[in-house]
């Protein structure tokens, strides 16, 4: 393939300059020599020929020529019969062929077109009309490969530019750091699912979720531990999740949240309550903190969206059960209805650090 360069930089793309490439399907021998000199001199033109016209499909398929010369007699063979061929071989059906006769009846000539033919010449033709037909009729077919190229490659692109727009739109979706989605996602998800929830009236609910004394942990054991201690509370709690319609986000620092569609109170004390053991299966060691070992707190919210209401209220009600949480002595669910519940856990108390 050859490529231009642009100020000394080469181009991602350069259409392939393809050479004039002739194929001559002749018998005759003296015809071919003919033609042969013709061309001899032309350092931009290839010239192939076959003698047996059996050959004649499979050798332009090979070569892929920029223009046939075909005679129309030859023993066994009919000429208009190969140029029907190449019309329907897909690799060929838009080759140019130039008719090489001895007929030079008008019917002849009307029934090469007919079949397929793009030119017509008794042979043997002057040598600067063939030069300038094998030319025009090349120049017309390679511009035809170019452009079928350019429009490949500009398919290729728009394939991969859409591939990468997706990858960003994901990349654009998560948190950096703990790989689930981010506050924007959330955001998102939080208004689609409400509106669906409106439009179903089925419940939905939202668990805010705050990992306990997390400055201590940091002071304890610096940032890179705190980094991985929140690495883990997101794992964990993505793995909580049992639905793809699910969602777990880092909603600020320590802080994350679960949207979870169609789940009812009940459903949602059991998700935080899963979150709330598996984090404290970790063990993983605070011991500033009250339960020496890392724990978190959430609150709970759960609302039918109805008209009249935002999401903002769903928020605020887990906002607020999470406070509750809190005071009510950390590594607890509490529910935005409800008395704060301590978990099975065997740590929850009613101190608060």
């Amino acid at each position: 393939m050859s490529q231009a360069s642009t100020a000394g930089a080469e181009p991602e793309f350069a259409l392939t300059n393809f050479r004039v490439r002739v194929l001559l399907v002749d018998d005759q021998l003296l015809v071919v020599e003919a033609v042969r000199r013709m061309l001899a001199d032309q350092a931009d033109i290839e010239f192939h020929f076959v003698t047996d016209p059996a050959t004649a499909v499979d050798c332009a398929k090979r070569l892929q020529p920029t223009v046939i010369l075909q005679d129309l007699v030859m023993p066994g063979w009919d000429g208009f019969d190969l140029i029907q061929r190449y019309r329907a071989c897909l690799q060929l059906e838009h080759v140019p062929v130039i008719v090489l006769s001895s007929r030079e009846e008008a019917a002849s000539k009307a029934h090469g077109f007919a079949v397929g033919a793009n030119d017509y010449l008794v042979k043997l033709p002057d040598r600067l009309e063939l030069l300038a037909r094998v030319r025009y009729h090349s120049s017309a077919h390679i511009s035809r490969l170019q452009r079928d190229e350019a429009f490949r490659f500009l398919r290729e692109s728009q394939k991969h530019l859409a591939e990468a727009n997706i990858e960003l739109q994901k990349l654009a979706a998560l948190d950096s750091l703990t790989g689930i989605a981010n506050r924007r996602r959330f955001d998102e998800m939080l208004h689609s699912e409400w509106q669906r929830g409106q439009r179903e009236r089925r419940p939905l609910s939202l668990l805010l979720c705050d990992i306990d004394c997390f400055k201590m942990y940091n002071d304890t054991f610096g940032h890179l531990a705190g980094d991985l201690c929140l690495k883990k509370a997101a794992a964990v709690m993505t793995a909580c999740l049992k639905r793809p319609a699910d969602l777990a986000a880092r909603y600020g620092g320590e802080e994350f949240a679960l949207v979870l569609p169609d789940t009812d109170a009940a459903g949602a004390r059991t998700v935080a309550e899963e979150c709330l053991r598996a984090l404290a299966e970790l063990n993983i060691e605070n011991p500033q903190a009250s339960h020496r070992i890392v724990t978190m707190s959430i609150g709970v919210a759960t609302l039918v969206p109805a008209a009249g209401k935002s999401p903002a209220e769903l928020v605020e009600g887990a906002d607020r059960a999470l406070y509750a949480a809190k005071d009510g002595g950390r590594n607890r669910a509490t529910s935005a209805v409800a008395q704060a519940v301590q978990t099975n856990t065997g740590s929850g108390s009613s101190n608060t650090p």
